[in-house]
């Protein structure tokens, strides 16, 4: 339990809290959260998708003190969303938190559509295979603490299972129109097994609930602009005042593009994010851009 001093400060997955009181862990056991330390990072997401709450575009802390956000995408069933992906680089930069792309069911598909995307980035990715030994994602694991993100049915619950067996997350089937079922309901800590005799640590992984949205209200539009370092150098003789929007007419952004310096999915992309972030873009109405397999 919390502390009443504590008024209403939340305490969330991955925050390093103060103790005090029986911390045996025996049935019965009462323990007080009396100080929670300075966070080192905080992943946000604004819930824009949510309904339930009269605020409606609500801020939330997804996860403290993480170093890694795993991006869990698949390349086919459901296809990749390009969209999606982008949001959670721009959480990523914001919070100061290295991204890593995880490839999932490569098995169905190659995945040369979605880096060739991201080809300016130098975003660093993992390819995992239904029979695939994990070794290369459990090197990057290490020593990380990493918050995994992904729509549901993309594998990621199967993924968690895989590096932690005695996970035991729910899984989910993927239905016929490419929708798979929210199986995660709440954000969890588990600790990575030690890889044969090593003495390294292994990390830590936080898996996340299957979201529809990461949203980005919280995010200020020049902030937005991280997660696209491909079009920055096109801003650079902007006048100060520019919003980078299609309303911009003077905006260098689109001659940028026209040149071929930048792929212009880029920049539709980067400009759905700047509507959406000021409530001009219903993401449902606009369903995030899908690359062919």
């Amino acid at each position: 339990m919390r502390a009443r001093e504590l008024g209403r400060k939340s305490v969330v997955v991955g925050d390093r809290v103060a103790l005090v009181g029986d911390v045996s862990g025996a049935p019965g056991a009462l323990a007080r959260i009396v100080r929670i330390s300075e966070r080192t990072s905080v992943l946000r997401r604004t819930a824009d998708d949510d309904d339930t709450t009269p605020e409606g575009r609500l801020e939330r802390v997804v996860v403290a003190n993480a170093d890694q956000l795993v991006i869990v995408s698949a390349l086919a069933d459901p296809p990749p969303r390009t969209g999606f992906i982008d949001r959670c680089l721009v959480a990523a930069y914001d919070a100061d938190i290295e991204p890593l792309l995880c490839l999932t069911k490569a098995d169905l598909a190659g995945p040369a559509a979605v880096l060739d995307y991201y080809a300016e980035l130098d975003l660093p990715h993992v390819l995992i295979h239904p029979d695939s030994d994990l070794a290369e994602l459990r090197r990057r694991l290490a020593g990380q603490i990493s918050v995994m993100v992904g729509h549901s049915g993309v594998g990621k619950s199967t993924l968690v299972n895989r590096l932690v067996p005695d996970a035991l997350r729910a899984v989910g089937v993927v239905s016929a129109v490419g929708k798979g079922r929210h199986t995660s309901t709440s954000a969890v800590a588990l600790r990575l097994p030690p890889v044969g005799r090593s003495r390294k640590d292994p990390g830590w992984i936080i898996d996340t609930p299957g979201i529809r949205s990461f949203g980005l209200a919280h995010v200020s539009a020049e902030s937005l602009l991280h997660g696209f370092p491909d079009l920055v150098e096109g801003t650079l003789e902007d006048q100060p005042n520019c919003g980078h929007t299609t309303a911009d007419v003077e905006c260098h952004l689109d001659a940028w593009v026209a040149d071929g310096k930048a792929d212009p999915r880029r920049l539709a992309s980067y400009r759905r994010l700047l509507a959406s972030r000021a409530g001009d873009l219903d993401f449902r109405d606009h369903p995030e851009t899908e690359l062919p397999s």
